[in-house]
Protein backbone atom coordinates (compact mmCIF):
# COMPACT_ATOMS: atom_id res chain seq x y z
CA UNK A 1 0.00 0.00 0.00
CA UNK A 2 2.97 2.35 0.52
CA UNK A 3 2.95 2.64 -3.56
CA UNK A 4 -0.49 4.03 -3.62
CA UNK A 5 0.19 6.30 -0.53
CA UNK A 6 3.55 7.65 -2.39
CA UNK A 7 1.25 8.13 -5.84
CA UNK A 8 -1.95 10.25 -3.16
CA UNK A 9 0.74 11.95 -0.54
CA UNK A 10 4.39 11.59 -1.87
CA UNK A 11 3.98 15.48 -3.12
CA UNK A 12 3.36 16.53 0.42
CA UNK A 13 4.72 14.68 3.20
CA UNK A 14 8.50 13.01 3.40
CA UNK A 15 9.24 9.17 3.05
CA UNK A 16 9.70 9.15 6.88
CA UNK A 17 6.03 10.43 7.23
CA UNK A 18 4.57 8.15 4.31
CA UNK A 19 6.27 4.99 6.03
CA UNK A 20 5.03 6.34 9.12
CA UNK A 21 1.77 6.15 8.19
CA UNK A 22 1.82 2.79 6.05
CA UNK A 23 2.86 1.56 9.99
CA UNK A 24 -0.12 2.50 12.00
CA UNK A 25 -2.90 3.60 9.37
CA UNK A 26 -5.70 1.24 9.18
CA UNK A 27 -6.45 0.53 5.21
CA UNK A 28 -9.91 0.28 4.23
CA UNK A 29 -11.90 0.12 0.95
CA UNK A 30 -15.56 0.95 1.00
CA UNK A 31 -18.18 0.86 -1.47
CA UNK A 32 -20.47 3.88 -2.61
CA UNK A 33 -23.16 4.63 -0.22
CA UNK A 34 -20.72 3.51 2.97
CA UNK A 35 -21.73 5.76 5.71
CA UNK A 36 -18.13 6.48 7.36
CA UNK A 37 -18.67 8.36 9.50
CA UNK A 38 -22.35 9.63 11.80
CA UNK A 39 -23.65 12.69 12.68
CA UNK A 40 -23.02 12.27 17.03
CA UNK A 41 -20.68 9.46 16.98
CA UNK A 42 -17.12 10.24 18.50
CA UNK A 43 -14.67 9.94 15.92
CA UNK A 44 -11.17 8.44 16.96
CA UNK A 45 -9.03 7.92 13.60
CA UNK A 46 -9.12 10.61 10.43
CA UNK A 47 -9.25 9.71 7.03
CA UNK A 48 -6.85 10.44 4.40
CA UNK A 49 -8.00 9.34 1.08
CA UNK A 50 -6.16 7.46 -1.71
CA UNK A 51 -8.81 7.26 -4.51
CA UNK A 52 -12.60 7.51 -4.73
CA UNK A 53 -14.44 9.95 -2.86
CA UNK A 54 -16.21 11.22 0.01
CA UNK A 55 -19.21 14.01 0.55
CA UNK A 56 -19.91 15.75 3.72
CA UNK A 57 -23.25 16.46 4.89
CA UNK A 58 -25.23 18.04 7.53
CA UNK A 59 -28.49 17.59 8.80
CA UNK A 60 -31.08 19.57 10.25
CA UNK A 61 -33.60 19.09 13.35
CA UNK A 62 -36.40 17.83 10.75
CA UNK A 63 -33.42 15.47 9.54
CA UNK A 64 -32.78 17.24 6.18
CA UNK A 65 -29.78 17.34 4.72
CA UNK A 66 -27.36 19.88 3.12
CA UNK A 67 -24.63 18.96 1.24
CA UNK A 68 -20.94 20.97 2.51
CA UNK A 69 -18.35 19.62 0.01
CA UNK A 70 -16.41 16.46 -1.65
CA UNK A 71 -13.29 15.33 -0.55
CA UNK A 72 -11.40 13.44 -2.88
CA UNK A 73 -7.66 12.18 -3.32
CA UNK A 74 -5.13 13.72 -1.17
CA UNK A 75 -8.25 15.08 1.32
CA UNK A 76 -8.65 15.24 4.79
CA UNK A 77 -11.60 16.25 6.38
CA UNK A 78 -10.80 19.24 8.94
CA UNK A 79 -14.58 18.86 10.85
CA UNK A 80 -13.29 15.06 11.90
CA UNK A 81 -9.76 16.84 12.95
CA UNK A 82 -11.22 18.99 15.04
CA UNK A 83 -13.42 16.40 16.33
CA UNK A 84 -10.71 14.50 17.30
CA UNK A 85 -8.71 16.40 18.90
CA UNK A 86 -11.24 17.96 20.38
CA UNK A 87 -12.77 14.77 21.62
CA UNK A 88 -16.03 15.80 20.77
CA UNK A 89 -19.34 14.63 18.58
CA UNK A 90 -19.43 14.21 15.18
CA UNK A 91 -21.67 17.19 13.41
CA UNK A 92 -21.08 15.89 10.25
CA UNK A 93 -22.00 12.87 8.05
CA UNK A 94 -19.50 11.34 5.44
CA UNK A 95 -20.96 8.89 2.83
CA UNK A 96 -18.83 7.70 -0.19
CA UNK A 97 -19.41 9.14 -3.09
CA UNK A 98 -17.64 6.52 -5.15
CA UNK A 99 -15.83 3.18 -3.90
CA UNK A 100 -13.18 4.20 -2.40
CA UNK A 101 -9.83 3.57 -0.93
CA UNK A 102 -7.93 5.51 2.44
CA UNK A 103 -6.04 4.79 5.57
CA UNK A 104 -7.51 5.68 9.07
CA UNK A 105 -4.78 7.58 10.78
CA UNK A 106 -5.44 6.96 14.88
CA UNK A 107 -5.72 10.74 16.70
CA UNK A 108 -2.48 9.75 18.62
CA UNK A 109 -0.64 10.23 15.91
CA UNK A 110 -1.85 12.91 14.56
CA UNK A 111 -0.84 15.20 17.57
CA UNK A 112 2.60 13.70 17.77
CA UNK A 113 3.23 14.45 14.15
CA UNK A 114 1.99 17.93 13.92
CA UNK A 115 5.35 18.91 16.24
CA UNK A 116 7.49 16.03 14.83
CA UNK A 117 6.57 16.64 10.51
CA UNK A 118 6.72 20.04 9.16
CA UNK A 119 4.67 18.80 5.91
CA UNK A 120 2.26 17.06 8.12
CA UNK A 121 1.51 20.35 10.18
CA UNK A 122 1.18 22.57 6.92
CA UNK A 123 -1.19 19.64 5.69
CA UNK A 124 -3.58 20.21 8.23
CA UNK A 125 -3.59 23.72 8.04
CA UNK A 126 -4.23 23.93 4.30
CA UNK A 127 -6.76 21.83 5.03
CA UNK A 128 -8.34 23.95 7.58
CA UNK A 129 -8.32 26.64 4.69
CA UNK A 130 -9.53 24.63 1.54
CA UNK A 131 -12.25 23.09 4.08
CA UNK A 132 -13.19 26.55 5.65
CA UNK A 133 -13.58 27.74 1.93
CA UNK A 134 -15.50 25.18 0.65
CA UNK A 135 -18.11 25.76 3.76
CA UNK A 136 -18.13 29.78 3.02
CA UNK A 137 -19.13 28.72 -0.88
CA UNK A 138 -21.74 26.13 0.44
CA UNK A 139 -23.06 28.73 2.57
CA UNK A 140 -23.04 31.67 -0.35
CA UNK A 141 -24.93 29.33 -2.96
CA UNK A 142 -27.34 29.33 -0.28
CA UNK A 143 -27.31 32.97 0.49
CA UNK A 144 -26.96 34.32 -2.95
CA UNK A 145 -27.86 32.28 -5.70
CA UNK A 146 -30.98 30.90 -7.25
CA UNK A 147 -31.97 27.25 -7.13
CA UNK A 148 -31.11 26.98 -10.67
CA UNK A 149 -28.11 28.27 -10.02
CA UNK A 150 -26.92 25.64 -7.22
CA UNK A 151 -28.50 22.77 -9.17
CA UNK A 152 -26.40 23.76 -11.93
CA UNK A 153 -22.98 23.92 -9.57
CA UNK A 154 -24.17 21.07 -8.01
CA UNK A 155 -24.14 19.11 -11.16
CA UNK A 156 -21.12 20.51 -11.89
CA UNK A 157 -19.28 19.10 -9.21
CA UNK A 158 -20.75 15.72 -9.29
CA UNK A 159 -18.98 15.61 -12.46
CA UNK A 160 -15.30 17.25 -11.76
CA UNK A 161 -15.61 14.64 -8.27
CA UNK A 162 -17.07 11.54 -10.68
CA UNK A 163 -14.71 12.24 -13.60
CA UNK A 164 -17.82 10.97 -15.40
CA UNK A 165 -20.12 13.10 -17.39
CA UNK A 166 -23.19 10.73 -16.30
CA UNK A 167 -24.77 11.70 -13.34
CA UNK A 168 -26.05 8.60 -10.99
CA UNK A 169 -28.68 9.73 -9.08
CA UNK A 170 -32.58 10.45 -9.23
CA UNK A 171 -34.62 13.83 -8.29
CA UNK A 172 -35.36 12.90 -4.72
CA UNK A 173 -31.96 12.13 -3.57
CA UNK A 174 -30.70 15.49 -5.48
CA UNK A 175 -33.98 17.52 -3.43
CA UNK A 176 -32.26 15.83 -0.17
CA UNK A 177 -28.78 17.54 -0.63
CA UNK A 178 -30.01 20.72 -2.25
CA UNK A 179 -32.37 20.98 0.86
CA UNK A 180 -35.20 21.48 -1.45
CA UNK A 181 -38.37 19.62 -3.00
CA UNK A 182 -38.10 17.08 -5.96
CA UNK A 183 -40.85 18.72 -7.69
CA UNK A 184 -38.63 21.63 -8.02
CA UNK A 185 -36.06 19.92 -9.10
CA UNK A 186 -37.54 17.90 -11.57
CA UNK A 187 -38.64 21.31 -12.87
CA UNK A 188 -35.41 22.76 -13.18
CA UNK A 189 -33.83 19.64 -14.53
CA UNK A 190 -36.72 19.92 -17.47
CA UNK A 191 -35.40 23.25 -18.11
CA UNK A 192 -32.25 22.44 -18.17
CA UNK A 193 -32.24 20.01 -20.68
CA UNK A 194 -34.59 22.34 -23.19
CA UNK A 195 -31.46 24.49 -23.18
CA UNK A 196 -29.27 21.64 -23.99
CA UNK A 197 -27.33 21.48 -21.03
CA UNK A 198 -28.46 18.34 -19.71
CA UNK A 199 -30.29 14.39 -20.95
CA UNK A 200 -32.05 13.14 -18.43
CA UNK A 201 -32.08 9.04 -18.11
CA UNK A 202 -34.11 7.31 -15.47
CA UNK A 203 -31.92 7.60 -12.62
CA UNK A 204 -29.15 8.95 -14.62
CA UNK A 205 -28.90 12.77 -15.65
CA UNK A 206 -26.00 13.08 -18.20
CA UNK A 207 -24.12 16.46 -18.32
CA UNK A 208 -23.56 18.36 -21.75
CA UNK A 209 -22.50 21.95 -20.86
CA UNK A 210 -22.60 23.83 -17.58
Amino acid sequence: MIEELIQSYGHLFERELLEEINQVGTFKEIPEGYKLIEIGEYIRSMPLLISGAIKVIREDSEGDELLLYFLERGDTCAMTLSCCIGQTKSEIRAVAELDTKLVMIPIQKMEEWTGKYRSWRNFVFESYHSRLMEMLEAIDSIAFMNMDERLLKYLGDKVKVTQDKMVHTTHQEIAYELHTSRVVISRLLKNLEKLGKIKLHRNNIEVFNL
